[in-house]
């Protein structure tokens, strides 16, 4: 593994310790685990009560392949992760459609593409979202896996 893969997946590490904290802070003491984290998608981290479960994972995923020395292991674990967490989403926004029970971060008008679909179809949008990011995680999933045999054989 090169230096700068090495020093990327210790300020991964390093950033997911402070979103850990700072999630930890805002559901202990602020009571505020559904509070949204957009800021914080790009690690998986839709909410503050994600980054309580997410930081941890991501530490120990980011050590293990440091202490491995193995670039390519870590790509996996992202590439999985999101197959993983992209169908839970996607779940999640297809209930959402039946259910009669609305958050109010769920509220069609509060959600991105609302200018667009006015209604509540926006959150069938979100579930093909969803499965786009999927797709795309699948993909690179066997991308990954395949460079990983391969620099392992």
């Amino acid at each position: 593994m090169e230096n700068w893969q090495q020093l990327a997946i210790l300020v991964y590490a390093l950033v997911n310790l402070v979103v850990f904290a700072k999630g930890y802070y805002e559901c202990k003491y602020r009571k505020n685990a559904y509070g949204l984290t957009p800021h914080l998608n790009l690690l998986g981290i839709i909410a503050w009560g994600d980054a309580v479960v997410f930081g941890p994972f991501w530490i120990v995923a980011s050590l293990i392949s440091y202490l491995l020395n193995d670039w390519y292991l870590f790509l996996l674990i992202i590439s999985v992760f999101w197959v993983l967490r992209s169908v839970g989403e996607t779940i999640y926004w297809f209930n959402q459609q039946f259910s009669s029970k609305v958050y109010p971060w769920n509220k069609p008008e509060s959600l991105p593409w609302h200018s667009v679909f006015h209604n509540d179809s926006v959150w069938f949008v979100h579930q093909i979202i969803w499965q786009c990011v999927t797709v795309v995680s699948i993909i690179f999933t066997i991308y990954f896996t395949k460079l990983w045999l391969a620099s392992r054989f």
